[in-house]
């Protein structure tokens, strides 16, 4: 009777591995992974906004429009739950996808705007906080790349045969990803050369 078990739970792990379980449960390890880093990137970019807001407002404050819409995106983002589970709810991850979005829309409006100021441009902590967004904004760019790739591989795994009876008799659903349309537009903030005069200063 043993034997019999034995055999059972052999012949059982041999089945699932050659129809793709083991595969299954890696890439989704792997999109679990991607996701916490792009959540990890996204916060940083929203911890570095207070301090870059209040620095563009005290050479600024008159570009109260454009600080605002910063700030009330910003909140936008920190209203969605961005749990783990939020990548198995596609309308939760678009709303998540959109408002991410939205900020960095503000961002690089307000680093245009900061163009029409050079006193703030030459300011040592302002240009610290520009020097650590656009950082923060090129590792967002990866992680979401990163991502993209895990959720693609996963993805194409759920839908394949047979891994895909795998992954119906085990509750595998395919993920929500980001769209990959302007995808450098959406993620990099405008670099800004320091360094180069405007035509009114020649």
């Amino acid at each position: 009777m043993r034997n019999l078990q034995l055999a059972a739970a052999i012949l059982c792990v041999l089945v699932l591995s050659s129809c793709g379980y083991n595969t299954l449960q890696s890439t989704d390890e792997q999109i679990k992974a991607s996701w916490a880093e792009v959540l990890n990137q996204y916060k940083r970019r929203a911890d570095l906004i207070p301090n870059l807001v209040n620095t563009v407002k005290g050479f600024a404050a008159q570009e109260k429009d454009v600080l605002l819409g910063v700030t009330n995106a910003r909140s936008r983002v920190g209203s969605i739950q961005a749990t783990p589970e939020l990548i198995n709810d596609p309308e939760s991850f678009t709303k998540f996808q959109n408002a991410q979005e939205e900020l960095s829309s503000s961002l690089s409006r307000l680093l245009v705007v900061i163009e029409n100021y050079p006193e703030l441009k030459s300011d040592a902590n302002f240009r610290d906080l520009q020097a650590q967004l656009e950082g923060t904004e090129n590792r967002i760019t990866v992680a979401r790349n990163r991502y993209i790739k895990a959720v693609q591989d996963y993805n194409t795994i759920v839908r394949s045969f047979p891994s895909n009876l795998t992954a119906i008799l085990f509750g595998f659903q395919t993920k929500s990803s980001f769209t990959v349309e302007n995808e450098n537009e959406i993620s990099v903030a405008p670099k800004i050369d320091f360094d180069t005069p405007r035509p009114e200063d020649k």
